[in-house]
């Protein structure tokens, strides 16, 4: 679209802002009334159709600016209607992702979960979230390699039409399976419940707060959203205690007890299980703020520099992201096959460390990816500077494009921790009964840091204009480097927030429904369930 290098950077994030934001829509609508197979249908379909429109908006001349001239020093800019329809099928393609991105871990992980005998398992299938993220990298490789290649050799048409065919194929191969799937049918809004005891405790506000044995609970009534077991009482944000007081009034004439006056305590912990989640959920906000210049920044410093593997064949700039694909699917493998069978040894954990653990390993990783990214960047200004090409911005660097690989490679060994990590975390600790919602605060995290990111460059750019450009479009005149040492900083008091988020932290308490009794505590603040009582069953 000849569109400058921060217009087209921030149009990247806002647009992966969106498409992040959508699915905590998309996962209310699953836990609510859809369901995840039908929530994955409609948001496939509405997918697609962005896609066409994208394919389109490629493809016919009257939708995007003619090509730029070889020796032009300006390109004609995309008009206003050639951005409308761009946005427009950017839009599409986000609320399609909002239907998709927060059922589709959930809705394969509820294929493994009933065990043999039919009842569902003990655990989570945390390794199913290792073969998922996999299968995701090597799609991403494949689209960072053919689909890439396409895109710079025959053109965007083709290179756009090619994974909206693949897209097709994918809604038709995934709809016909419908009458082999394990379909877990919604448990009604988890908003409502969660509002509900909020509204109660309020109400209760001034009442004193009994011993926990005296607490409201009803198997029957929570029996279609704990399938695996009830939650178990826990000491911490005991305001919401309150709404599991019974009072004057809170049972209906039907015998039924008033939602809004009196709830379980499985729902009184299904909002504390939520409330805690969010301040660990809100460590990969920067997370993702950091590592937002990898699909704009990173790429242009990649297209002045030397790309030649042999005389007839050059690296798309855009391929560069196949190192960090390579490395997580690697990684991934390494983890699952022999990394995990070591760390059960040591720790006796079934799946070597914790979530939180394996996140916090991603999280120092990721600092030493952006340290690297800014010393790259000053060997390759540098080197301009030695070539007296400064003021020469689409000049190849007589510079290897290889020197980037490091920081890419290190990336996708972080995401090998972070993503999988975060993600299992958020599946394990979620109430069974708003697992696609928790999926959509993992995408939420996505959706924020995208913003950020947004906020981040923006900032930048305006406040170091008098002072010498760090983000100019000429990157061989700016200081990306100090952007790079600028992002550090923030993931080094990102990374000292996480650790104190863990120390505090209060892992759920379940009882298990029949069986012989088993006890698995898991220690987030030293102390496992923090008061959490046992109630028949067992612990989980």
């Amino acid at each position: 679209m000849h569109l400058p290098l921060v217009q087209a950077s921030n149009i990247i994030t806002n647009y992966n802002g969106t498409a992040n934001l959508t699915p905590l829509v998309g996962g209310l609508v699953a836990d609510s009334f859809a369901g995840r197979f039908w929530t994955i249908t409609f948001g496939s379909v509405v997918y697609q159709i962005g896609m066409v429109c994208l394919t389109l908006s490629a493809a016919l001349p009257s939708l995007h600016p003619p090509p730029c001239a070889k020796h032009a020093a300006d390109c004609q800019r995309a008009s206003s209607y050639q951005i409308a329809v761009l946005y427009m099928s950017l839009l599409c393609t986000s609320i399609g992702t909002g239907g998709t991105r927060p059922c589709t871990m959930a809705f394969g992980a509820d294929q493994l979960e009933l065990n043999a005998h039919g009842r569902r398992g003990a655990r989570p299938k945390w390794s199913f979230f290792n073969l998922y993220f996999f299968a995701v990298e090597l799609a991403k490789l494949t689209a960072v390699t053919a689909v890439v290649y396409i895109q710079e050799n025959v053109g965007w048409g083709w290179g756009l039409g090619v994974p909206t065919i693949a897209m097709l194929a994918a809604v038709i191969a995934f709809v016909s399976g419908y009458s082999l799937y394990v379909r877990m049918p919604p448990g009604g809004s988890p908003m409502v419940r969660l509002a509900q005891v909020a509204a109660a405790a309020f109400k209760k506000r001034k009442a004193a707060v009994p011993d926990a044995s005296l607490l409201y609970q009803d198997k029957e009534l929570d029996a279609g959203i704990s399938t695996t077991g009830r939650l178990l009482h826990t000491d911490q944000l005991k305001f919401f205690d309150k709404a599991a007081i019974v009072t004057d009034g809170d049972v209906l004439p039907s015998g039924q007890p008033n939602p809004w006056r009196l709830s379980t305590v499985h729902r009184v912990e299904e909002l504390k299980s939520i409330i805690r989640i969010l301040p660990i959920c809100a460590a990969g906000i920067i997370l993702v703020t950091s590592s937002s210049h990898n699909h704009s920044f990173a790429i242009q410093q990649a297209r002045t520099l030397n790309r030649d593997l042999t005389p007839h064949f050059r690296i798309p700039p855009a391929s560069m992201l196949i190192f960090t694909n390579l490395a997580m699917l690697l990684t991934l493998a390494f983890y699952d096959r022999v990394l995990v069978r070591v760390l059960r040894r040591l720790t006796g954990r079934p799946n070597g460390i914790t979530h939180l653990q394996r996140t916090g390993v991603g999280l120092t990783i990721a600092m030493l990816s952006n340290a690297v990214a800014a010393v790259v960047e000053r060997r390759r200004r540098s080197v301009a500077a030695a070539s007296g090409l400064l003021d020469a911005p689409k000049a190849t660097l007589p510079m290897s494009v290889f020197w980037l690989v490091p920081q890419f490679t290190i990336h996708g060994i972080a995401n090998a921790f972070m993503d999988v990590g975060r993600m299992e975390f958020l599946y394990d600790q979620a109430p069974e009964s708003m697992r696609s919602t928790a999926a959509a605060l993992y995408w939420l995290t996505f959706s924020i840091g995208s913003y950020l990111g947004t906020l981040l460059v923006t900032i930048v750019h305006a406040k170091t204009q008098r002072s010498g450009q760090w983000l100019p479009d000429n990157l061989n005149r700016g200081k990306l480097d100090n952007y790079y040492w600028l992002v550090v900083a923030l993931e080094v008091v990102n990374l000292v927030y996480f650790f104190v988020c863990v120390k505090y932290y209060t892992f759920k308490p379940l009882e298990t429904v029949g069986g012989e009794e088993e006890v698995e505590l898991y220690h987030g603040n030293g102390n496992g369930a923090n008061g959490a009582k046992k109630q028949g069953g067992s612990f989980k």
